[in-house]
């Protein structure tokens, strides 16, 4: 850690660094901020820049150590927020030109939790418009680039998360994930992540407008989370986030460490579609990971997981038959044209419900959900890619409506059954296709978070930390 830069300490070192006053908060913050000076002009990945208050808090957490106050598990410590969450004072914009002025009356829960936990807010992170792109690009903030190569894409929605943490923008970013939004940009910038089960991480935004609650589906899919370099990382900003607040009311007071599972664990490696078109070195990175885990003691056997086209299709259904009834109307008085064209994608590739098919479609996850948890007491690690392929160019989804549905269906179909199913699922980079990171992904039972990433610790260890390869080109 000493030899390394400021910026390339992992969350855990710098918070047991400023604890120990070996080094102050400031001036880790200085070096974070000057980090994102160095590279965020090209990035464009933070799109709000917090220095001045940021400076402010890291002389106070300074402060409150000197004077022998308690301190929490990341006092001093720099992360970024994703701009759809309330920061107070802040605009949430959501990415969208409209909501530029739209200021947080107060904190959101995450935000809430990381001050308490004595976090430095450097910066908050780009979206793409209503974060429901799997690409980050907007009218509002521009274009955020992939640290890793500017012809790829950083993913969505949290892709400026993604990118800020990569090239070393604070510590921890928080993102948020109802169809792939933490992991997509996780594979993408070749950092680690978790998607929590619902309830886990509490959620809600003061700024929402008129008071409105998102659509039941909505609050059904979407957790909030971390994005790290490192998996220990990932599972101190998750254990941070997931504090108790009361304006979440499917927070659930749930262990953080289950009991513990019955060893040799077993592991299932999803078998490969027939019908994806699946690129072969991504393939071989999912088999190293199978392997680095049977290393680690794991009973790894390749299984075919239940009904994973129903379960995509049945997430597409809903998700999109809400958003045509509660939001598409204000998406396209207020959205961009490349955000509508991609929307119109989205919508063409789903059925839309009547009222009578939605409610049907709602009671058929209670069984398809069942199903899942039946196969995760036989196999409690389930490890599958999160995509088939490479990371695609930046705006691949502009290329028309069967691109869409391409992207989603046969390249990331193993991601967004995820959210309909409310599982906790991780991603941990594993290696490089052609100099780009590729991520796999690690899906365990309600609540077993502490599975996922213990399982995602085993290849961790094996693959290294693989941005460290990017750092290594500065």
């Amino acid at each position: 850690m000493a030899k390394a830069p400021i910026w390339q300490w992992s969350a855990i070192e710098t918070a047991k660094a400023i604890r120990s006053r070996k080094i102050s908060s400031e001036e880790v913050t200085k070096a974070h901020i000057d980090r994102m000076k160095a590279v965020n002009p090209k990035l464009n990945a933070v799109v709000v820049d917090l220095s001045k208050d940021a400076i402010k808090a890291a002389r106070a957490a300074d402060k409150a150590l000197a004077k022998g106050q308690d301190v929490g598990p990341l006092h001093g410590v720099p992360v970024t927020i994703k701009i759809n969450l309330d920061v107070e004072g802040q605009a949430n914009s959501n990415g969208v030109v409209a909501f530029k002025d739209n200021i947080a009356p107060g904190d959101s829960p995450v935000t809430a939790n990381l001050k308490k936990a004595g976090a430095v807010i450097v910066g908050l992170t780009n979206t793409p418009e209503f974060s429901m792109r799997a690409f980050t690009d907007n009218p509002l903030h521009g274009l955020t680039l992939n640290p890793w190569d500017d012809k790829i894409t950083c993913g969505g929605s949290s892709g400026g998360a993604g990118s800020a943490v990569a090239a070393g923008i604070g510590c921890i970013a928080h993102g948020n994930d109802i169809g792939g939004s933490l992991r997509w940009p996780a594979y993408c910038n070749g950092v680690a992540t978790i998607k929590p089960t619902l309830g886990r991480i509490p959620a809600f935004n003061p700024s929402m407008l008129k008071g409105e609650e998102r659509g039941l589906m909505a609050q059904f899919m979407s957790s909030q989370g971390p994005l790290a370099r490192s998996v220990a990382d990932v599972r101190l900003g998750m254990e941070v986030m997931a504090q108790r607040d009361m304006r979440d009311p499917w927070w659930v007071p749930a262990p953080l460490k289950g009991p513990k599972l019955k060893g040799p664990i077993k592991v299932a490696v999803a078998k490969i579609p027939k019908d994806m078109q699946a690129d072969r070195q991504v393939i071989s990175l999912v088999r190293k990971a199978a392997d680095h885990l049977a290393d680690a003691g794991y009973d790894v056997r390749e299984v075919e997981v239940p009904d994973l086209d129903g379960t995509w299709k049945l997430w597409c259904d809903l998700i999109m038959t809400e958003l045509h009834v509660l939001q598409e109307k204000v998406m396209r008085q207020t959205g961009g044209k490349d955000f509508v064209q991609t929307m119109e994608g989205f919508l063409k590739t789903a059925t839309m419900l009547d009222g009578e098919a939605y409610m049907k479609a709602i009671a058929q996850r209670s069984r398809v959900l069942r199903n899942w948890l039946a196969f995760l007491e036989d196999y409690p690690v389930l490890l599958t890619p999160l995509s088939v392929n490479p990371t695609p160019p930046t705006n691949e989804d502009l290329k028309g409506d069967a691109r869409v549905k391409e992207l989603f269906w046969n390249d990331l179909r193993f991601m967004s059954v995820m959210n309909l199913l409310g599982l906790p699922a991780a991603v941990v980079p594993v290696g490089l296709v052609k100099g780009n990171p590729v991520g796999v992904q690690i899906v365990a039972s309600r609540y077993r978070e502490d599975v996922c990433l213990d399982a995602a610790v085993a290849i961790e260890k094996k693959a290294g930390i693989v941005v460290k390869e990017l750092w290594a080109r500065d």
